[in-house]
């Protein structure tokens, strides 16, 4: 994880934020955040649409003006300072390019504005363009470029005003998957080279997971969580954060007493669940063995194949769904016996078993749809 500066100060730090639009009655976007983000580190603010994040993002950009609360910069407090009189630099999911421009052009045109001097303006402008491998790409116009490399002179033009903290909206939201995956690799890498802080805002979970040193996860306007990618997907702090990083099953009620033998809310997730035709002895994916194992009986309602892995969805004695989730490393002997309508025997480890405080909040309620790969499955 990457450090702080010497005197430990935030590169960014939020005090009792919050942002109200007017309506009747009116709209609570962002209920009073706190909030540390290092210097150095890759922070990302993670959630659904109407969320927050991109809120308090455009309050720390001073694209939008707070309601209440305080906004600090390298511990300098920026809360009423206009966007250009903040150490700060935005990428933007649409890059904003000017068509007519070379990209050279377009990365020199903020330093243009400043006025800094020729000579210096072609020495940051060639360090910037290396600094997102394009350095070779500097004559050619954003119409020659692929997305993937529109969006790097994006990132250029931002890094080469040498900014505090560089925001990012959803800035790969626009690519396809594939370029989307190589992005999130190169965009982990150039962070790491040019050692300032970005705030990295998405609604994409694993892209999340797969770039951030630390992660907020944003719900209804407040943070459900802070920490670790490990942190959030392993020992997540409510049912929400549970059914939106990654998938779960969650179990409650009657359910949770019958198959945990204890009340509260639990979730398990599905890569930790194996899978057995009923009476076959215990052990597969999950690790498991006979000794100190919980198992959960029922029918086979649906049976995934999704490349990697396969998904198994079944309906409970207990009432409700679990899903056990395996990876397609090879012909597992008993496949011929796990079909649609089969009864089977779910079996994982007590230490997998994660106690969720609260109940799950109505975006995070339902089941997922059979043939999903993501979701929450609750009971």
């Amino acid at each position: 994880m990457a450090a702080q500066t010497a005197t430990g100060t935030p590169a960014i730090r939020l005090d009792g934020l919050r942002k109200d639009f007017a309506g009747t009655p009116p709209v609570v976007a962002v209920h009073d955040v706190d909030l540390d983000v290092r210097a150095g580190e890759f922070f990302s603010m993670l959630g659904p649409s109407g969320s927050g994040k991109t809120t308090v993002l455009r309050m720390i950009a001073g694209f939008e003006e707070p309601t209440s609360g305080r906004i600090e910069l390298a511990g300098e407090d920026v809360t009423r300072r206009q966007p250009y009189e903040r150490d700060v630099n935005t990428v933007f999911q649409d890059y904003a390019l000017f068509p007519h421009m070379s990209v050279a052009e377009n990365v020199e045109y903020g330093l243009l504005v400043k006025k800094v001097s020729r000579a210096e303006r072609r020495s940051r402008v060639a360090e910037a363009l290396e600094q997102v491998r394009l350095g070779d790409h500097g004559s050619r116009r954003p119409s020659q470029l692929s997305g993937g490399q529109r969006q790097r002179v994006a990132l250029a033009r931002a890094l080469v005003n040498r900014p505090t903290v560089l925001l990012l909206d959803e800035p790969l939201g626009a690519l396809d998957l594939k370029l989307r995956e190589q992005m999130q690799v190169e965009l982990k890498g150039i962070q790491r080279d040019v050692g300032i802080t970005f705030l990295f805002v998405t609604h994409d979970q694993e892209e999340a997971l797969t770039l951030s040193d630390r992660i907020a996860v944003f719900n209804a306007g407040r943070i459900e969580q802070v920490g670790t990618a490990h942190d959030v997907y392993e020992s997540p702090a409510s049912a929400f954060v549970a059914g939106f990083v990654g998938t779960s099953n969650l179990l409650t009620g009657e359910t949770a007493r019958a198959v945990m033998r204890r009340d509260g809310s639990f979730a398990i997730r599905p890569e930790k669940v194996a899978v057995v035709p009923s009476g076959a002895p215990l052990g597969g994916p999950s690790g498991s063995t006979a000794d100190g194992v919980m198992t959960a009986d029922g029918v086979l309602e649906e049976v995934v194949y999704g490349g990697p892995v396969t998904r198994y969805v079944v309906a409970l004695d207990a009432g409700g769904r679990l899903t056990a989730l395996e990876q397609n490393a090879g012909t597992r002997p008993d496949a011929a016996a796990l079909h649609r309508g089969a009864r089977v025997t779910l079996h994982w480890r007590p230490d997998h078993v994660i106690d969720v405080p609260g109940q799950p909040s109505p975006q995070s309620s339902s089941a997922p749809e059979p043939a999903s790969l993501g979701g929450l499955a609750q009971q």
